[in-house]
């Protein structure tokens, strides 16, 4: 069997997984968003169950090419959570509706430089959410301290079906191409996307489970199944809060990774869009932030509440600046080559 009539198998399993849908978290059915799993969490937007006496209604995605292509096949939503280098991709899609900032309340206090890398044209096409690292976390009474300094932790034969790496293609090639020496993928060639496929396909021999939400990697990583994975800093906040022994090395010797995504609305939403902006400013307020940093770990868009919660809770979640060590930055890239990405990595994923 040749790739392309794998990849067409591919594709008509994932099409028809997708027309079937997936569960919602019925709620307020006036605002319908599809988001990443987990983020149905209520202490996300409490100001906006004071004000309608409910919570959105919830559709979960643990891939952004799932909830793009979703969407494409007729998905009704009115609020999705891509990240910033998918955006361009949703708006030539014509999947997206251009901001009103002006009704926004906090707009002010988002991260600027976040929110101009989602200006195309003279319109704001996401608000700037949240933002976080992507590292080695690793079972500190199960893996020495020194085995978790380099990513070729990840295809050594040491640690075969021990690891877990998401189930995200960002991710994922952020890992190989940092594990290769690019640590800058906008400058990526097509040979060295080649070599980062070939080393995730050496580190696929090695991945017990490819995770696609941390309740998911806490349960692989809780019992010793998984010992190192390639995860979100939310792993190790929550997981240590439990009380289990779990490291996060942001340090390796190539590197590790950093990524912010944005909430967009959505074009043609089935509902008015006026509680799509109530959905907006609760998001942005004070205790959502302080929520989103101290229960989850990861950063807010919101620039200016962010630094009134201080360094020390910055160096808690993970999320205090890096310089030693190369930070691959999970933005927009060339379209060709992420498309390539996302092809070759449901080949690597399916043991091809």
């Amino acid at each position: 069997m040749n790739r392309n009539s794998v990849g067409s198998i591919i594709g008509m399993i994932v099409a028809a997984i997708l027309v079937a849908g997936s569960p919602a978290t019925a709620a307020d059915e006036e605002l319908i968003i599809l988001d990443w799993s987990g983020y149905e969490d209520d202490g996300f937007y409490q100001g906006y169950i004071e004000q309608h006496g409910d919570g959105p209604t919830y559709s979960p995605f643990g891939e952004e090419e799932e909830a793009f292509q979703k969407l494409r096949s007729g998905f009704a939503a009115d609020v999705s959570h891509p990240c910033s280098q998918s955006v361009q991709k949703w708006y030539d899609a014509g999947l997206l509706d251009p901001l009103q900032i002006d009704r926004i309340e906090r707009w002010d206090e988002v991260n600027s430089d976040m929110a101009e890398s989602l200006k195309i044209g003279d319109n704001y096409y996401g608000m700037p959410a949240d933002w976080g690292a992507t590292a080695i976390a690793y079972r500190t009474d199960l893996v020495p301290e020194e085995d978790v300094q380099t990513l070729s932790v990840f295809v050594d034969p040491k640690y075969a079906g021990q690891i877990s790496i998401a189930d995200n293609v960002d991710d994922a090639y952020a890992l190989a191409f940092l594990a290769i020496g690019i640590s800058d993928w906008r400058n990526a060639t097509m040979e060295d996307f080649e070599q980062a496929s070939a080393w995730l396909r050496e580190a696929h021999a090695n991945v017990r489970d490819y995770w696609v939400d941390g309740t998911g990697l806490a349960q692989l990583m809780a019992p010793g199944e998984v010992v190192i994975a390639w995860a979100w800093n939310e792993t190790p906040i929550t997981m240590q809060a439990d009380g289990h022994p779990i490291g996060y090395n942001r340090l390796t010797r190539e590197g590790s990774s950093a990524w912010f995504c944005a909430y967009v609305d959505l074009a043609n939403g089935p509902n008015d869009d006026a509680k799509v902006y109530d959905f907006f400013n609760a998001w942005n307020e004070p205790g959502t932030v302080d929520y989103l940093v101290n229960a989850w770990g990861y950063g807010h868009g919101n620039a200016a509440e962010m630094e009134s919660l201080g360094q020390e809770a910055l160096n808690n979640a993970y999320l205090t600046t890096v310089t030693e060590v190369p930070v691959l930055f999970q933005g927009p890239l060339d379209h060709n080559l992420r498309e390539a990405m996302i092809a070759e990595f449901e080949l690597i994923k399916a043991g091809f």
